[in-house]
């Protein structure tokens, strides 16, 4: 079977590409598919994303593995592309190049069967131009109602005099130490 995914770059404009790539193709392929796709040198690290259906970002699969036992992580060639995606589970985040953060937002759009004499991977459609720089990222929290959140412990200068005539604590004095 092939799989049809439509890529979407994360940025104001619509940016997209359409590719198809064989269901036993691994992420690693679909990486290299999209990196070609999209006019990248493929120098860069990368890293899958699975989602939710609203693409609330969830588990890494990255380009290499990182972890901290060599083996240990799985990564992109240790998945078939079937294992990850199908009917029901059609999402997944792709980023590109840590620094830059080219975010793609790509979603299985059909499977069908495969061509008589079809090569794949293969672009089918392109929209759009890349943009010279990846559209910046913000990064909020969620927040409770003060600007301290969880961490708030009710103390404030007052109960600092908690500290004063506690031998434990010795003075090593701003001036002699610090210079």
């Amino acid at each position: 079977m092939v799989y049809k995914f439509r890529v979407i770059l994360d940025a104001e404009e619509d940016i997209f590409r359409d590719i198809a790539i064989l269901e036993d193709d691994t992420l690693e392929d679909l990486h290299n598919a999209i990196f070609n796709a999209f006019g990248f040198d493929g120098t860069e690290v990368a890293s899958f994303y699975t989602c939710d259906e609203t693409w609330n970002q969830e588990d890494e699969i990255p380009l290499f593995d990182t972890g901290d036992i060599p083996g240990e992580q799985r990564t992109m060639g240790d998945y078939p592309l079937s294992s990850i995606l199908d009917k029901e589970n059609t999402k997944i985040i792709y980023v590109y190049d840590f620094i830059s953060m080219w975010t793609f937002l790509v979603e299985l759009a059909a499977i069908e069967e495969q061509s008589a004499g079809g090569i794949y991977p293969e672009t089918l459609f392109s929209h759009g131009e890349m943009p010279d720089e990846a559209t910046e990222k913000t990064f909020e929290a969620d927040m409770h109602d003060d600007i301290y959140g969880e961490f708030e412990d009710d103390l404030d200068e007052d109960d600092l005099d908690m500290f004063e005539g506690d031998d434990s604590f010795e003075d090593y004095g701003f001036e002699e130490n610090w210079n």
